[in-house]
């Protein structure tokens, strides 16, 4: 067994008004401030580590993000135990669509909502197996002695035109529009190891500070609100939502 230190931290960043980010730990929502728990792993228990960056004008992108995530943590909940590898990944992909009905339902519905979406990124202990998800372009990656490496692909049109400088324009999310929407699910049970450290943020972080410096960062013990202030620090232009999570062996 393995014990799971997590901290999250989601802010509003210097220049935005309203906060459309949003975070998940477990059962707890985070939004406009910090968490931080101790997670032990056994084959029965669940653990889902979430974020989500909003968007669709005042206010769409945060009621796009909360939804999504409190819709995710009751759909996570209620999962049978005994789901294969198989019938897991089946499971997300029907809820991907339930959820993508929902905000799109929301928007037509309610003129406010019209267009709003939300990515998704999260890393999940299921069942004795971890995955990481992803549909627009927040990130996950892994500190593996001293290297970080970005796990997920950004789903962006910088990336689909193979620019290396980031561009805010997606090419897949939940709701705003899309109608072809995607998870990209993989198992990664065998690549999580004592002493790895693995981080998921909205682009407000990466935006402001490169890769060299959330390594430096993490490396050194930040948590989840350090590197918050971080980004803050480079300008914090964008909201920012970070979630980091330290594998430990169980002494």
């Amino acid at each position: 067994m393995s014990l799971i230190h997590i901290s999250a931290s989601s802010r509003t960043g210097c220049v935005r008004t309203n906060n459309e980010d949003m975070g998940l730990v477990d059962d707890v929502l985070v939004r406009d401030e910090t968490f931080s728990e101790t997670f032990e792993t056994t084959a029965d228990n669940r653990l889902m580590l979430a974020l989500a960056d909003g968007m669709g004008g005042h206010n769409c992108g945060e009621v796009a993000s909360n939804d999504t995530l409190v819709n995710l943590r009751f759909f996570f909940r209620d999962l049978p135990p005994t789901l294969d590898d198989q019938a897991f990944r089946q499971s997300l992909k029907d809820w991907l669509k339930s959820i993508c009905m929902l905000i799109d339902s929301k928007g037509k519905t309610h003129d406010i909502y019209r267009g709003m979406g939300t990515t998704l990124v999260g890393m999940i202990y299921f069942s004795g197996r971890y995955y990481w998800i992803n549909c627009g372009d927040s990130r996950l990656y892994r500190l593996h002695e001293g290297e970080l490496t970005l796990l997920t692909t950004d789903h962006s049109l910088s990336n689909a035109l193979g620019l290396t400088t980031h561009s805010s324009q997606i090419v897949n999310c939940i709701g705003g529009g899309s109608t072809d929407s995607y998870l990209d699910i993989a198992c990664i049970t065998e690549d999580v190891e004592p002493g790895d450290v693995f981080m998921l943020c909205t682009d407000g972080l990466t935006d402001m500070i490169g890769d060299s410096h959330v390594r430096d960062l993490l490396k050194h013990g930040a948590d989840a609100d350090k590197l918050c202030a971080a980004a803050e620090e480079a300008g914090g232009y964008d909201n920012v939502t970070v979630i980091v999570a330290k594998i430990t062996e169980e002494k």
